[in-house]
């Protein structure tokens, strides 16, 4: 039986990115699942990666909660109907860090729903210096309940004592402590770290890394400071309505990046969803009235995907049988008529956008998007609005035809349009997170 009573949990933030926040928010899901009871876990803001781990230490689904990207009613609609028996929201990035607007933090979404955060701080060269960074975060917003710590990269017993001493004279809880473990190194690429799915020993891995934190955790002190969140006020704005009736979507390592919520949401307003692997070179359905090709990394697996002519001339079927088409980023490279990839080689696409796209000369583009629909597509009417997020280093070759969004950036600045539209085919670069 689990000491903890039903939907109540903790977010698990930082002071900055790569700080072993996504190894703990995994290590102390798996020991909650050890300790019986339904696990759920969240992640803050726009990432399709860490999710990935999250769910393999859960056993269950990991949805993202974007305080920016989403309204109140909305975050509060995913918390209470994702909830098992206790959860754990990993933040994003720092604590106090969200959209360039200074909206959208993970200190926000705490202070809405009134939840316990645990700071993870990495402890590597530090000593009594850890206490400070504690008690200043803790005092930053005073609307934020900084709960305690959890140290990582604690070099021995000894620097445990020492950091926990200096917490203590400032009245710093601490919960936990990891020391360094090579074997659980989570190795990162140009867009985060490697998908779980994609590491052969990841239940092992999570196994390890439970372990690890179990030798130091407070479990009874963690399950005494959880709460459940406060009711949201609102209503959750109608979410992005579905391409189809049934809807083909493309899962593989190649194309990933899909929010858990936007096939949910479809779902319940009735639509069927199939999935098929574009990398095993599968077809989209043929009964399919509409195909969604999320992003993910196409550009590693570029010559592939070229060869697959099972799963491209699926995709020219279905669009000449007016099935709708949505690509977004990788999803819209492939849509194209050509990707070339780092060693600057070309690999054919499908040809249905008039788009070519280059990783041999890499920019990244990063941020959150405000978009509205210039024209009516078959995701909606013009007028619409939406937000979401792009983060991608490929560079645009050729793009012309018709533009599919007119985006600005979180500020509301740098108007620009951006993707394609082609009668039943559209794609961009952006992630749709919800409407606005």
């Amino acid at each position: 039986m689990s000491h903890l009573e039903p939907s109540r949990g903790w977010i698990l933030a930082a002071q900055s990115s790569n700080t072993g926040k996504t190894l703990v928010s995994a290590a102390l899901l798996r020991l909650l699942r050890r300790d019986g009871g339904a696990v759920t876990p969240f992640k803050v803001g726009p990432d399709y990666i860490d999710p990935g781990f999250l769910s393999a230490a859960a056993g269950s689904t990991c949805c993202n909660l974007d305080p920016w990207a989403m309204n109140h009613g909305r975050l509060g609609q995913l918390l209470q109907h994702q909830m098992g028996t206790h959860f754990v929201i990993e933040g994003v990035m720092g604590l106090f860090d969200g959209a360039v607007s200074g909206d959208g933090a993970t200190a926000d979404l705490a202070a809405d729903f009134d939840l316990p955060v645990i700071l993870v701080i990495n402890t590597k060269g530090q000593g009594a210096s850890v206490a400070a960074v504690a008690q200043g975060f803790a005092d930053f917003r005073h609307d934020v309940n900084v709960a305690g710590v959890i140290f990582t990269q604690v070099g021995s017993p000894r620097h445990r004592k020492l950091l926990a001493d200096a917490c203590e004279q400032v009245g710093i809880r601490v919960f936990g402590a990891m020391g360094f473990d090579p074997s659980l190194s989570l190795k990162s690429r140009h867009l985060g770290l490697v998908q779980a799915s994609e590491r052969a020993d990841l239940d092992a891995m999570l196994d390890r890394a439970a372990d690890l934190l179990a030798r130091d955790i407070d479990l009874a002190g963690l399950y005494e400071i959880a709460q459940a969140p406060s009711p949201s006020t609102g209503p959750a704005i109608a979410p992005i309505k579905p391409l189809g009736q049934k809807i083909a979507v493309a899962r593989d390592i190649a194309f990933g990046f899909c929010y858990p919520h936007m096939l949910d949401d479809w779902q319940a307003m009735g639509a069927e969803i199939t999935f098929f692997s574009p990398l095993t070179n599968e077809a989209p359905a043929p009964d399919a009235d509409a195909v969604y090709l999320p992003g993910g990394y196409p550009e590693l697996h570029a010559g592939p995907l070229a060869a697959n002519q099972i799963f491209l001339t699926g995709l020219r079927d279905a669009a000449a049988r007016g099935a709708v088409i949505l690509g977004e980023c990788g999803g819209y490279m492939v849509l194209g008529k050509g990707v070339v990839d780092t060693d600057g080689q070309h690999h054919a696409m499908a040809g249905l956008l008039d788009v070519e796209t280059t990783f041999a000369q890499r920019k990244m583009h990063l941020g959150y998007r405000q978009i509205q629909l210039p024209i009516d597509t078959p995701l909606g009417v013009a007028g619409d609005r939406y937000r979401g997020h792009e983060f991608h280093y490929a560079t645009i070759v050729r793009e012309q035809g018709a533009n599919l969004y007119t985006v600005k950036n979180a500020l509301g600045e740098n108007e620009a349009h951006v993707g394609l539209i082609s009668g039943n085919v559209m794609g961009s670069f952006i992630h749709l997170i919800d409407q606005a």
